[in-house]
């Protein structure tokens, strides 16, 4: 996909933050940055928002997610997901489940992860990471 990223959770937990500020921050401005870029999230980021206090409201989390286009799972996601693993696994390097899955979900949309997490997706090869930093 051209001009995608996948926004991953440390990015959204500060936008949310912002939101809630009432006030812009780097979230937004990396927003404004890539105004022209499809963004997304992957299924694992709706469900981790889901089990925050912040979007108990069902109402809440589906406004707050209302502008980014949620990523499914596929049987190409659990390839990837399954690839990473074993190599992970293998060079002693393993990350979390959620975040393994947001990985071999970017792996199998070629998309980049917009991060504050940038060293932990990096240790999956073939994923790219888009720096952010609040």
């Amino acid at each position: 996909m051209d001009r995608a990223l996948i926004l991953e959770t440390t990015f959204l937990v500060d936008l949310e933050k912002e939101l809630h500020r009432g006030s812009s921050g780097p979230a937004h401005d990396t927003l404004d940055r890539h105004r022209d870029d499809r963004l997304f999230v992957t299924f694992t980021i709706a469900g981790e928002l889901a089990c925050g206090a912040s979007m108990s409201a069902r109402n809440r989390w589906e406004t707050f997610l209302a502008p980014f286009h949620v990523l499914s799972a596929t049987q190409e996601v659990a390839w990837q997901y399954g690839k990473a693993f074993r190599y992970l696994r293998d060079n002693g390097m393993l990350i979390g489940t959620n975040d393994l899955w947001i990985a071999a979900t970017a792996l199998a949309n070629d998309i980049p992860i917009v991060t504050r997490n940038e060293e932990h997706f990096r240790r999956v090869p073939g994923v790219t990471v888009v720096r952010y930093h609040p």
